[in-house]
């Protein structure tokens, strides 16, 4: 009763100024920010925090920072020929299109009517006094009509505000699809760079593995080796060859997905072999406060609040009457000639107020899952907010470690060459049998793809932490409402 005589004396006092707003005055939702993210120290040397005017990647193409020409095609692609991607932007403009839809009830609605009509009543109507006139005859009108709902509690105007909150959401999910796609193809592309890389390595492995086959083959057959050094040759030589096989397989399917993002067939597109030369980009990561501007995934969480808190003032709209007014004026005659002459016009014009009375509670209801909802689209923006913090986190962290294991990875391998040179040099001289010479071949083979597969997962937390920043996207990138105008149609 308290909130009910509150919001009445509220819309006394807004109908004297003529409208007003019931939806409670926006804020974002509230949420404590660390001041800098843990894992990106002053040491962290390219990836650390910003400084005023920082702007190392391009808005829009960060991709152009990894160097690769091909890259930046392909990547170039997605805007023009993902179906995805069209899909994503079909919804936005649908969701434009609400905003029209809800803003039109914000001007009068004028209706013309034709209406010739012949017509005859029944001689059984009830009430129909004997001789009360024909049974069969004609009517003629033409009419203009106009309805226009006064909006004294800014129901539809928080429709409308509520749509095109809705509507910059979509423009934010339609970013937010679109970095995800870049993303991924960018992803792609390294891991099928480094599938050629390791294919390169195998290659050069099947070709030593050959030699050393030969050299154990010939000392067999020359009585100074075994069989048993045969055998092992021969099964190292077969499990490079099946490596480099289902290398092949997994890069086919790199250069389909790849594809797929570019919106082209499978079929047609074919990627030449080459190694992954990408350039680590240098860009700060700023503070996590920066990614309010600049994630649009977050951008889309809030403008779904805002929504939701319109829509509190819609649902709270409903406690007062609807107040419209309504007018009409035409011709009306019985058939005759003449129908436009001044005789004939009639008019009305006069206001309409409507108010339910009861109806079990149900305003109150909906009042309150309003109420609900805003709640809900606070959470989940607070919950975006977390989420996009802990991924930039997660990739600092990444890219930190993984530069000290790729520095410990090379060592490894400049260490696992010399241990195989000289178990092969060993075996020649007698020294040893063939078993010291796979170990050493196996562990200089895995340390070398170890080593391409940590330059692959650096890269690939490099785009991973782009993505997590918002790619360059900034939240004023988001479209702002159009003013409201009336259409004929």
């Amino acid at each position: 009763m308290r909130r009910a005589l509150a919001w009445s004396v509220a819309a006394a006092a807004c109908a004297a100024l003529g409208a007003c707003s019931l939806a409670p005055a926006y804020h974002k939702p509230d949420l404590t920010l660390p001041p800098a993210f843990k894992e990106a120290p002053a040491s962290a040397g390219a990836w650390a925090p910003a400084k005023p005017a920082d702007d190392v990647l391009q808005r829009g193409a960060w991709w152009k920072s990894y160097g690769d020409p091909l890259l930046d095609s392909l990547e170039g692609q997605i805007d023009a020929s993902n179906p995805t991607l069209a899909q994503a932007l079909a919804r936005y403009d649908q969701a434009k299109d609400l905003v029209g839809e809800a803003a039109a009830s914000l001007f009068p609605t004028i209706g013309a009517v034709a209406q010739p009509t012949t017509n005859r009543q029944s001689n059984e109507r009830p009430l129909r006094p004997p001789g009360s006139g024909a049974d069969q005859y004609d009517a003629n009108a033409a009419y203009l009509s106009g309805s226009y709902e006064l909006d004294f509690w800014g129901r539809i105007r928080n429709l409308v505000a509520s749509g095109q909150a809705q509507a910059q959401a979509g423009a934010a999910d339609l970013a937010t699809l679109r970095l995800s796609l870049e993303a991924t193809l960018a992803d792609d592309y390294i891991q099928l760079r480094s599938l050629d890389d390791e294919a390169a390595v195998l290659n050069d492995s099947v070709t030593a593995y050959g030699r050393a086959e030969q050299l154990t083959r010939d000392r067999y057959e020359g009585g100074a080796g075994t069989k048993l050094d045969l055998t092992r040759a021969q099964t190292q030589l077969a499990s490079a060859k099946a490596q480099a096989a289902d290398i092949a397989g997994q890069r086919a399917l790199y250069e389909h997905a790849i594809a797929t993002l570019a919106g082209q067939a499978a079929s047609g597109l074919s990627i030449p072999a080459a190694s992954l030369r990408l350039t680590l980009p240098t860009m700060p990561a700023g503070v996590p406060a920066t990614l309010l501007q600049r994630r649009p995934d977050i951008a889309a969480a809030e403008r779904r609040a805002a929504a939701a808190n319109a829509q509190i003032g819609v649902a709270r709209a409903a406690f007062f009457p609807t107040i419209s007014i309504g007018a009409l004026l035409g011709y009306q005659n019985a058939g005759q000639a003449g129908l436009f002459s001044a005789g004939n016009t009639y008019w009305t014009l006069g206001p309409n107020a409507a108010l339910t009375l009861f109806n079990g509670g149900y305003r109150r209801a909906v009042d309150a899952a309003a109420n609900a909802q805003f709640q809900q689209a606070s959470a989940a923006y607070r919950a975006q907010v977390l989420q996009a913090i802990q991924d930039v986190e997660d990739n600092l962290a990444l890219l930190h470690t993984l530069a000290d294991e790729a520095d410990q990875q090379a060592l490894a391998v400049q260490a696992a060459s010399q241990t195989e040179a000289l178990a092969l040099t060993r075996y020649r001289e007698g020294a040893v049998n063939y078993l010291e010479v796979t170990t050493a071949q196996e562990a200089n083979l895995q340390s070398k793809q170890a080593a391409l597969s940590v330059q692959a997962r650096r890269l690939q937390a490099s785009v991973n932490l782009i993505k997590a920043l918002g790619g360059g996207w900034d939240s004023a990138d988001l479209p702002r409402p159009p003013p409201l105008t009336a259409s004929l149609f």
